[in-house]
C-alpha cells in the first residue's frame, strides 16, 4: 500500500530524475534545464496545484502533479492531472489504481470538483487504468471525472 506526502523543495533533484524518464516515455521534448524553473515554483506555490509522491516503504516510487483551473461548467475549481509515474521497479502491481485515488484525493481535499487527463491514443494501459476509475472520453481522449 502507498503512502503519500506532498512534495517539497529539497525532493526537486528526485522528481527531476523521475520526470526524465517520464518524459522520455511520453515522447516529450522536456528537459531538466527549461523545466526546473516551472517545477520549483509549482512545489512553492499551492494557489498553482500540487505534486504528490508516493512512498512504498518509505521509498519514493512515484509522484503525480496536479494543477488548478476554474470553471463554471464544474461550479468552481477543478484540477488537471498532468503527470501520472510509477517508477518501473514497481509496475504491473496495482499501484497505478493507488496513485490515481492518491491523486483524486488530492484534488477534492483542495476543494476541485472535477480532475481532467490526456492519455496518449496508444496507451492502452493507462487508458484502461483510467477508463477503470470512471474517466470518460470525448473523441480526442480528454478525460473527466466529476466529484460529487
Amino acid at each position: 500500500m502507498l503512502a503519500f506526502r506532498t512534495a517539497a523543495a529539497a525532493d526537486v533533484p528526485l522528481l527531476i530524475e523521475m520526470m526524465i524518464d517520464f518524459n522520455r516515455g511520453e515522447g516529450i521534448s522536456w528537459t531538466p534545464e527549461r523545466g526546473e524553473p516551472a517545477l520549483r515554483r509549482l512545489v512553492g506555490d499551492p494557489s498553482l496545484g500540487v505534486i504528490g509522491l508516493a512512498c512504498d516503504s518509505d521509498a519514493v516510487v512515484g509522484y503525480f502533479i496536479l494543477t488548478w483551473g476554474y470553471d463554471l461548467e464544474w461550479n468552481g475549481r477543478d484540477s488537471f492531472l498532468t503527470e501520472l509515474y510509477l517508477v518501473p521497479s514497481v509496475r504491473r502491481r496495482g499501484l497505478g489504481r493507488e496513485l490515481l485515488a492518491g491523486a483524486e484525493k488530492a484534488a477534492r481535499a483542495n476543494g476541485a470538483r472535477a480532475l481532467h487527463l490526456m492519455v496518449r491514443h496508444e496507451n492502452s494501459p493507462a487508458i484502461a487504468l483510467y477508463q477503470g476509475a470512471g474517466y470518460v472520453s470525448p473523441d480526442r481522449y480528454f478525460m473527466s471525472k466529476p466529484f460529487a
